[in-house]
C-alpha cells in the first residue's frame, strides 16, 4: 500500500495523542470528505455552465435577488459570510 507522510501542527498532534485517536483513520476519512467536496462543487459547476447555456446568464436584478437572499440565509442561520464569486469563476482551486 502507498504511504504518505503527513505533518501535523505539535498541538494538534498532542491532542490526538492525549485522545488516543486513530490518526490514519481520520486523515483518510477527511481526505475522502474534501475529494467528495470537490466533485460536488464540481458537479455544481458542470450544472450551472449548463443552466447558463440553455437559459443565459442571470440579470443584475437577479444576481441582487441572490445575494440579498443569501444574505439572510447566512444572517438567520448565523453562517459566516462568504464573498460572492462570478459564474464564470471555479468553486474552488
Amino acid at each position: 500500500m502507498p504511504r504518505m507522510q503527513v505533518y501535523l501542527p505539535i498541538e494538534l498532534h498532542e491532542e490526538v495523542k492525549a485522545r488516543d485517536l486513530p490518526a490514519s483513520e481520520l486523515l483518510q476519512d477527511a481526505i475522502r470528505a474534501e475529494l467528495r467536496r470537490q466533485e460536488l462543487l464540481d458537479e455544481t459547476d458542470r450544472y450551472l455552465a449548463e443552466l447558463i447555456a440553455e437559459v443565459g446568464p442571470p440579470t443584475e436584478e437577479e444576481m441582487a435577488r441572490a445575494e440579498a437572499l443569501v444574505a439572510r440565509i447566512q444572517r438567520e442561520c448565523q453562517i459566516k459570510p462568504v464573498a460572492p464569486r462570478p459564474l464564470d469563476a471555479p468553486a474552488h482551486s
